[in-house]
């Protein structure tokens, strides 16, 4: 059933063969203990990252001065504490002083739960602040990113909510999507919010293969990649994978960078090079590519579907946020 619904899915789906890769972003959270790493990202000539975010208001400082590398910033949680507008103050004060910001994100993974990264947000409180901090936006031209949801079903579910509870107050122009699993998987998801938001864009914000053999890494980067490049509806992505092997949540192949700091062949290609043939390895220490899955992860047998993923995988990245 679910290759009958993938194949009618790539069937209907309008195609456009992309020759540049405008689309690619970076999602970038600086690193405290390697900050030679965060310029990796921009040193490298005629990189193909044309935007990236950090999940906070405002840009990095070490990406700060860059106009190439567009800046979007996120509102990532909310609190029923909350006082005042300092999401909206933040970024129009931005604009107002000249930078270039075109595009906002709204709440990251809100039906999922703190203790696995999400910033857990029911969905009446989200809907109320969205429309206190970021429809106001609309007014100076920012396009607006829909709240990012888990994988899940209940992803699917809160958004349905969130829209009840915003009363048509809340008018997102384009659906950020997550997915941590198979390439069948992540076309099925972004053919499910597609069909379910057709007057929107796709962006596909977060998005990996985790605790995979090498080979299947890059294979699944790849086959993602360039399918992402030759769909017209979905016009910005941003591969999860900006750390360094020994750090990384989501399995040491799918990191960018390796436990030494150097560009991965997927770093590499993410960046529009070539193959570097750098193995990435778990510990600083290791010499073989052959790593133990990482202990957070339940079993890389679940399916991305479950949930079980998604509550495992944020297990490390709480200590980068």
């Amino acid at each position: 059933m679910r290759s009958l619904i993938l194949i009618t899915f790539f069937t209907l789906l309008p195609l456009a063969l992309s020759t540049t890769s405008s689309k690619r972003g970076l999602c970038h959270v600086p690193s405290p203990d390697h900050p030679s790493d965060d310029t990796i990202w921009t040193s490298t000539p005629n990189s193909d990252l044309t935007w990236y975010y950090n999940y906070k208001y405002e840009p990095s400082s070490a990406y700060a001065s860059i106009l190439s590398l567009q800046y979007v910033p996120m509102l990532w949680g909310a609190s029923d504490s909350d006082t005042g507008t300092p999401f909206l103050d933040s970024v129009t004060a931005q604009i107002k002083a000249g930078a270039n910001i075109s595009y906002v994100l709204g709440f990251n993974e809100p039906d999922g739960t703190s203790a696995t990264g999400g910033s857990q947000i029911e969905p009446g409180l989200a809907a109320r602040t969205w429309i206190r901090e970021v429809e106001p936006l609309r007014e100076l031209g920012v396009r607006l990113g829909a709240p990012a949801v888990t994988g899940s079903p209940g992803g699917w579910e809160w958004l349905v909510k969130w829209f009840e509870e915003c009363k048509g107050g809340c008018n997102p122009d384009f659906m950020p999507v997550h997915w941590y699993g198979g390439f069948e998987g992540l076309a099925s998801h972004v053919g499910q919010a597609m069909g379910t938001y057709p007057n929107m864009t796709i962006w596909v914000t977060e998005y990996g293969y985790p605790n995979q053999n090498l080979k299947d890494t890059q294979s699944f980067f790849n086959t993602s990649m360039e399918w992402f490049d030759r769909i017209e509806n979905i016009t910005h992505y941003s591969y999860f994978g900006a750390f360094r092997s020994s750090v990384s949540n989501i399995g040491p192949n799918s990191a960018m960078l390796t436990q030494s700091g150097k560009l991965t062949d997927i770093g590499s290609w993410y960046l529009g090079g070539v193959a570097t043939n750098n193995i990435p390895n778990k510990s600083s220490a290791a010499t073989s590519s052959h790593v133990p899955l990482h202990l957070c992860f339940v079993s890389t047998a679940q399916t991305a579907s479950s949930g079980e993923f998604w509550d495992a995988r944020w297990c490390g990245l709480r200590s980068l946020l």
